[in-house]
């Protein structure tokens, strides 16, 4: 198992076996990482800043992301006229598609306001300012108010709550009755790991200013203690297996120059860290650490 990035970068990263994350932090790194999201990953068309979703038609790497959208809107339902909640929208690109395709009225949040700002600034330009609404909110204290929603939407999102349980409490208050959840996110396969694989899976959370992600049962306990019903967590990763690839090996690709930027003070802390877990996450993924999984749940009728 490869871990020669971690010494070629002077062993940076993690400190901690368990990162400690903030709104702050969660906020500084999309702010200080939105150069790298722009050149390596996103494009102004679907402004996607998840992983694809691959299937025996897709024919590119832009297609796979939308793809990722479309597997979600089935699992939940997603109809016209449907009050969407993406929670954790970043720069509107779930949001955007959601409108446009599935004639969802939508309320994007994120902690970010140069993330909202940018998601505003998109759904005026493509004249859906009438559809979607963008604000700056936390999704573990949502300011909506009962049955605002049919469906809550967090693509990638749920990884940087500190509280997982409060998100769950708060998806379950702001629900409809019989209203749909979609989780799509990192899961991990068990909750002890050797020191390596301990030490890689820090760095990449410390990266991209995650907590210590959860198992597929600590989510389901959470989402059932909130009160919803039909838990389904499925496991997709052989589908998104080629995306999580694409980015370690553009990061691969990019180590001199990355080691060169960082000696020269080029590239901040945040950013540096970044890049290493674009690295981490595959090589923690090919150990057999976690999966990429989507879960599905509804309110009670």
């Amino acid at each position: 198992m490869c871990i020669g990035h971690h010494d070629l970068f002077g062993g940076e990263g993690v400190r901690s076996r368990r990162p400690r994350v903030t709104n702050n932090d969660i906020q500084a790194y999309y702010t200080g990482t939105s150069f790298d999201y722009w050149a390596a990953w996103l494009n102004a068309r679907n402004l996607a800043m998840h992983f694809g979703y691959q299937d025996d038609d897709t024919v590119s790497h832009s297609e796979s992301l939308t793809n990722a959208n479309e597997v979600l809107a089935h699992i939940a339902e997603v109809g016209p006229g449907d009050r969407v909640l993406d929670a954790g929208c970043g720069l509107g690109g779930s949001s955007l598609w959601l409108a446009t395709k599935k004639k969802a009225r939508v309320t994007g949040i994120a902690l970010g306001v140069d993330q909202i700002g940018a998601a505003i600034r998109a759904a005026r330009q493509r004249s859906l300012v009438s559809k979607l609404q963008f604000l700056v909110a936390d999704f573990t204290k949502l300011p909506f108010p009962e049955k605002s929603f049919d469906v809550i939407w967090a693509q990638e999102s749920l990884c940087h709550a500190a509280d997982k349980f409060a998100f769950f409490a708060e998806a379950e208050r702001v629900l409809m009755p019989n209203g749909r959840i979609v989780i799509a996110d990192f899961v991990l396969k068990r909750a002890s790991f050797s020191a390596v694989n301990e030490r890689m899976l820090g760095e990449w959370f410390q990266g991209w200013k995650m907590p210590w992600l959860w198992t597929a049962a600590q989510l389901a306990n959470a989402a059932s203690s909130a009160g919803l019903r039909d838990i389904a967590i499925n496991d997709i990763t052989r589908h998104t297996r080629p995306s999580h690839r694409r980015l370690y090996q553009r990061a691969r690709m990019a180590s001199p120059l990355a080691a060169l930027l960082r000696s020269l003070g080029a590239r901040s802390h945040i950013q540096h860290g970044n890049f290493i877990a674009a690295l981490r996450q595959y090589q923690t993924l090919r150990n057999d650490c976690w999966v990429y999984a989507i879960l599905s749940a509804r309110k009670a009728k």
